[in-house]
């Protein structure tokens, strides 16, 4: 059965944090667009008075928005919105919630709420009878911390939904750039004839931040950068970067078979690090062998990619803020021009920029004046200057929810597939690595990619 457009949005949890940095946020751009259509409930446990939500909605767009404030857009959104509060294990909420929305018929549930809340809700929800026929339920990252437990996340939810049902957010892939690296690939006759063994020596994925944990130790030291960003956030672009063409406009079945032909990763082909200082922020063990920086290697075993080896990198404190992936292909051959050998120096490397300097570069080796040397310089495209404005994740994630496009979340069967590659680095993990504060991590990191020309220094970010 077609789930089809959404009549009602309900949001558990719209008092939390997430809430008032994006989805608030997001759903005013979506009202200025034009493009939020249904009403919306919020549901959560805060008891706010007559104008909370609205005092609440407008903190919110006024401090995590850059356009200029509409008074009519906002009276606009909140004509639409209305509020519950209420214990989320207390059946009597979902009658309130039966009765708010009415007779909707294809409702969209969004659980913004910690995971472990997430069978409670749904529990709730089945026993009011709201999650038959076109009812749709949205739930957050993480989805599990293992394959183990992912699995009975899965089990938990589908007693009350059915997988077509369920749609898991993972924010990252509601990035603009990440969705252009599809259209990147498939849309332009300069990239798919060289996106295979026979052109690329190695792809090479490095997601940099300079800041630290700061105030978030408690939660980052049961976390860990494998599970933070590699195993959903890394893996994901990673399959946009290496699938095969989509057949009939889904994605779906080629990111999974994409990940079926990664190889679980060795742990000797991986690199744990700690930026010193880090056990001594709030809520960090003083013993902590949470890694704070993780490079590994990973094997793909598929006619495309054949021998064409993968490496991740992810980490804090490092010396900038930067997302890329680097499609770097094979030198071409010597040539001799008038009698004189051409050289060159450098890489080929065509570089999709996702962070916040999106765009996409590719690197021309043009003759140096004076010499027989041919050196790269890079032909970039900047997606903000090209572009222009672009929707925030939650803007296209909301809207596909609603919609039933299930395009951008991924399915019980990816989610296993990616716990499975990274699962023997957390059965096994390596011994982390003490790195100082501004550094690239552990020297064996920046030695892994050596024998393919080494790791790429982010455009904008100093050599360290």
């Amino acid at each position: 059965m077609e789930l089809g457009v959404s009549d009602r949005l309900v949001i558990f949890g719209i008092s939390g944090d997430l809430a008032y940095k994006m989805t608030l946020p997001s759903l005013y751009r979506l009202e200025r667009r034009g493009l939020l259509k249904v009403p919306i409930l919020g549901v959560a446990a805060t008891e706010w008075g007559p104008d909370g939500l609205a005092e609440r909605a407008r903190a919110a767009i006024t401090e995590n928005s850059d356009e200029p404030f509409d008074e009519k857009v906002f009276d606009a959104l909140i004509a639409r919105m209305s509020y519950i509060a209420g214990d989320f294990g207390d059946a009597a909420l979902y009658t309130e919630v039966a009765k708010a929305i009415g007779d909707a018929e294809a409702p969209c549930f969004y659980l913004e709420i910690p995971p472990g809340l997430f069978a409670m809700v749904a529990k709730g929800l089945a026993g009011a009878n709201l999650l038959g026929g076109r009812a749709r339920l949205v739930v957050e990252k993480p989805f599990g911390h293992d394959l183990a437990s992912a699995d009975a996340l899965a089990a938990d939810l589908h007693q009350y939904v059915t997988e077509q049902q369920l749609f898991r957010i993972d924010h990252y892939l509601g990035k603009e750039p990440v969705q252009d690296l599809t259209y990147l690939r498939f849309g332009n006759s300069l990239f798919e004839p060289v996106w295979n063994r026979k052109y690329v020596r190695a792809i090479m994925i490095t997601m940099a931040e300079e800041f630290g944990v700061e105030d978030r130790g408690s939660f980052y030291d049961a976390v860990g950068a494998l599970r933070d960003v590699v195993q959903n956030h890394l893996l994901q672009v990673l399959a946009l970067t290496g699938l095969e063409p989509p057949t009939g406009g889904s994605l779906s079945s080629r990111r999974l078979d994409f990940f079926r032909s990664v190889e679980s990763v060795d742990p000797q082909h991986a690199i744990r690090g700690q930026y010193e200082g880090y056990q001594g922020i709030p809520g960090v063990a003083k013993d902590s062998t949470t890694e704070t920086f993780v490079a590994l290697k990973l094997i793909l075993r598929s006619w495309r990619w054949s021998q064409v080896p993968v490496y991740i990198r992810a980490g804090k404190k490092l010396p900038g803020t930067a997302t890329e992936i680097v499609v770097r292909l094979h030198e071409p051959p010597m040539a001799s021009i008038n009698k004189r050998m051409i050289g060159h120096t450098g890489h080929d490397d065509i570089v999709l920029r996702i962070g916040g300097d999106a765009g996409v570069g590719v690197s021309v080796r043009v003759k140096k004046p004076g010499s027989d040397k041919a050196e790269p310089e890079m032909l970039n495209l900047d997606f903000a200057s090209a572009l222009g404005e672009t929707p925030t994740p939650y803007e296209r994630l909301l809207t596909d929810a609603m919609n039933g496009n299930d395009m951008l979340f991924p399915s019980q069967d990816v989610i296993d597939e990616t716990w499975r590659i990274v699962q023997p680095l957390i059965d096994a993990p390596p011994p982390v690595e003490t790195y100082q504060p501004g550094t690239w991590g552990p020297a064996a990191a920046q030695q892994m990619t050596r024998h393919v020309g080494g790791w790429r220094i982010p455009m904008g970010i100093a050599d360290a």
